[in-house]
């Protein structure tokens, strides 16, 4: 069943254990505006507490997955309210946040063009699978501004230089160059994309919950700890993944091979 959030800007349906949550504001290319962040919040919650769900798959509905930030909107907050302003960039901080903490894993399907704002959306996953013809990119320089809240999310993703290279030049690559770069995880071609997306979902939606929450869990809690420390995070996450279900039947399976 497929249901919608505030306006309609984001549809939310599940099935086979996979959430899909699909933007939907095509004829504004997915732009981001309060409402879709609002709704964003609220499908990604919603996924978050359904046990039903293991796995959770961001698209869009269109020819482009996001196209940043909903200029308009930022054209209205050009003021002296500085408090208004830090207030709508803080919906944009607490939806990655919230990403981050989440413990299923989210996969960003990407067709088109994904472009500042919408390239974080899309870099806040933990996986993103993108079409040969998806372009991504950090074009808000060419208007004066600066993509400082997605500039986090790049520069754990890509070195110092490269990550400098894309917001000072606003250029826009493909991704073929987005994945050598480490900002996609796979490309498929236009054509085999949906069939090739949908095989590694439900390959993910096969691995055990607890496994998969754990190992996400270790994957972000070393991000900026020194070498001991993570390994010492390390240590407390090998001892829970040997007390869970998913353990005890993952090896009761391997040895009856």
């Amino acid at each position: 069943m497929t249901t919608s959030t505030p306006l309609e800007r984001v549809l939310y349906s599940v099935e086979n254990a996979i959430a899909r949550i699909a933007l939907h504001r095509p004829e504004k290319r997915n732009a981001l505006d309060p409402p879709m962040l609002e709704g964003l919040r609220r499908a990604l919650a919603r996924a978050e507490e359904d046990a039903a769900v293991k796995v959770i798959a961001l698209g869009a509905v269109g020819n482009d997955f996001c196209a940043g930030l909903d200029v308009t909107t930022l054209q209205q907050t050009a003021d002296p309210a500085v408090f208004e302003k830090m207030r709508d960039a803080e919906r944009l901080v607490q939806l990655f946040l919230e990403m981050r903490r989440m413990t299923k894993p989210i996969v960003a399907l990407v067709r088109g063009r994904a472009l500042g704002g919408g390239c974080g959306l899309a870099t806040a996953c933990d996986i993103v699978l993108a079409a040969e013809s998806a372009e991504f990119g950090y074009p808000e320089v060419r208007i004066g501004f600066v993509p400082a809240i997605v500039s986090v999310l790049l520069r754990r993703s890509v070195g110092e230089k490269k990550a400098a290279e894309l917001m000072l030049s606003g250029r826009r690559i493909p991704a073929s160059e987005a994945e050598r770069l480490g900002l996609v995880s796979r490309v498929f071609p236009d054509a085999e994309f949906e069939t090739k997306s949908e095989e590694f979902l439900a390959h993910l939606a096969q691995q055990g919950a607890q496994a998969m929450r754990l190992t996400k869990q270790i994957l972000y809690q070393i991000d900026g700890v020194s070498f001991e420390a993570a390994l010492r995070a390390a240590v407390d996450v090998n001892v829970l993944a040997r007390l869970t279900e998913d353990f005890a039947r993952g090896v009761a399976a391997f040895l009856r091979k």
